[in-house]
């Protein structure tokens, strides 16, 4: 069975066990083999089956938003101790908050706040880094940047899907220790959209962020000031992400059993979390609500749909609305993906409705009995915002890009690239700004990989599925259908693209904003660690 294939299975086995009594759920390969096989270290913290702790009896928290002040704002890295379930203990974890921390300003909200920005307002943003100098969880040394003598905790930001100068982008090499910060300029010339902030430190970033190091930012414009859409109290974050516990309820990242090298190539979590709570409710009123979601996850995908018979609608993707809302039953949502979703609640009035991934339920939906006031009763837009797609005839070059798995003898992943090469290597890709380009990935693995750039925004041309064994065996392309264009809610600007297995899937960009250094990389925290992640440069 491919991982692909495993995902879905893993979330329907995990949901069956809220009927059945399951007391362990299994994750992907190595997590499964962590029981019998874990480091000493792990077999000391038993795995908590969160799938026993009773679901919707925390309310869903909502994070503060900040707003820039004179154009600048301080936010501060730092540990908490907060209950992901009212029947658990505190836990230890790593947020974001509003404030700087050096001087005993910063915010008692143990979630990271969401930036609030507007377009064409240009911002300088302090991150202050102020965590413990002994991490949470066990450092792969065999990884880039992690060998021995590198500080194990270290940090720094990079705001995803933002147009930023390099020196402000986040380049995981440009790490810094705790006690330090620095100052990040971002012009914000962009769409209004959900942007969102997480580390991105070499080779630890999966760690940092599985700790809590990720927040929303919230871009907004002109046009969608027009749009007449939910706003205020119904308008709300959802920031998705899956956890293993132990018993004592403190967060458990899998090792492997191999004490040199403990990295995972993947994992599942069977704690879903929402605005970091275990399967919290959301009281809502029978009206239309506008929900911001984010996956911050390491590596699940989410299947979102809701139980009640009803469609949701998809307004806005990566990098923005779309042209007009999309009517959809489900949705999958990759790492690092955002999805601006309308659920209309008018017609469920003194009901529960639920947010499920695949059959799990997620989120809890409580919708008040009594009828909206008049105005809670906006009808639906019909237009959101012009979009004009990329012509691939402007485009002066394209460039091919495989992805890459390595296993060992017994199957098991040992590394991961991008077209064969390592991250140290010379850079292959140097691109020349205010061109377009297309870049077509084709994916060689099982996995279906979420690829991001760094810097840029892009539109998706196609994938085509191919003959991946004449491929590996005989380096020969060879289509086995006509290519497919991308589904309505992908037809918007990206910045993450789905990479299935066995297809190739092709991307316009124009490289536009600035010079420098960038990067691109799979979206699995994981894999990106190791080391499906290369840079690129971009020339004047």
């Amino acid at each position: 069975m491919s991982r692909s294939s495993r995902r879905s299975f893993l979330e329907n086995a995990a949901a069956a066990g809220l009927g059945f009594g399951v007391t362990r759920v299994p994750a992907f390969d190595v997590a499964q083999r962590q029981e019998s096989e874990a480091r000493p270290n792990d077999r000391e913290k038993p795995q908590l089956n969160a799938l026993t702790l009773p679901p919707f009896v925390d309310a869903l928290p909502v994070p503060e938003t900040i707003r820039p002040s004179q154009g600048r704002v301080s936010v501060t890295m730092r540990e908490v101790m907060v209950s992901l379930h009212s029947d658990l203990p505190p836990a230890k974890l790593w947020s974001y908050a509003a404030g700087d921390g050096r001087h005993g300003t910063v915010s008692a909200n143990p979630l990271s706040p969401v930036i609030e920005l507007r377009s064409h307002q240009p911002v300088e943003i302090e991150w202050v880094n102020l965590l413990p100098e002994r991490h949470l969880f066990t450092i792969d040394h065999s990884l880039h940047s992690c060998g021995p003598g590198t500080p194990d905790v270290r940090a720094v930001v990079h705001v995803h899907g933002a147009r930023s100068r390099t020196a402000d982008d986040g380049y995981p090499e440009d790490w810094y220790l705790p006690g330090r910060s620095r100052v990040c300029r971002y012009p914000m010339q962009q769409d209004a959209t959900a942007l969102w902030y997480h580390d991105h430190a070499m080779g630890i970033n999966r760690l940092n962020i599985y700790a809590g190091l990720a927040g929303m930012v919230l871009v907004r414009d002109a046009v969608e000031d027009r749009v007449e859409l939910p706003r205020g109290t119904r308008e709300i974050p959802l920031v998705l992400y899956d956890r293993l516990l132990t018993k004592s309820g403190q967060l458990l990242y899998p090792t492997s059993a191999d004490p040199v090298h403990p990295w995972v190539s993947e994992f599942s979590g069977d704690a879903l979390c929402v605005n970091g709570k275990v399967r919290p409710y959301l009281e809502v009123e029978p009206a239309l609500y506008r929900f911001r979601i984010l996956n911050t996850a390491n590596s699940r995908f989410y299947t979102l749909l809701l139980s009640s018979p009803q469609r949701f609608h998809q307004i806005g993707s990566d990098q923005g609305l779309l042209p007009a809302p999309i009517s959809m039953e489900k949705l999958v949502l990759a790492p690092g993906e955002r999805a601006d979703l309308l659920i209309d609640f008018r017609e469920l009035a003194g009901q529960k409705s639920y947010l499920l991934t695949g059959v799990q339920p997620m989120l809890e939906f409580r919708v008040a009995a009594h009828a909206p006031s008049k105005q809670l009763r906006a009808p639906l837009p019909t237009t959101l915002r012009s979009l004009t797609r990329i012509d691939p005839a402007t485009a002066v070059k394209s460039r091919t890009i495989t992805l890459n798995e390595f296993q060992d003898k017994a199957g098991n992943p040992t590394v991961m690239l991008l077209n064969r090469k390592y991250w140290q290597e010379a850079v292959t890709e140097v691109v020349t700004l205010n061109t377009t380009e297309i870049w077509e990935f084709v994916n060689l693995t099982e996995d279906t990989h979420p690829m991001h750039l760094h810097l840029v925004r892009f539109q998706i041309l196609n994938r085509q599925v191919f003959d991946r064994f004449e491929y590996l065996m005989h380096r020969r392309m060879r289509y086995t259908a006509a290519p497919e264009l991308p589904a309505a809610h992908e037809l918007g600007w990206k910045d993450v693209v789905q990479c299935p297995g066995g297809v190739v899937t092709r991307i316009m960009i124009h490289f536009e904003g600035f010079a420098g250094r960038y990067l691109y990389h799979c979206h699995i925290l994981e894999h990106e660690a190791n080391d499906m992640m290369r840079p690129f440069v971009v020339v004047a």
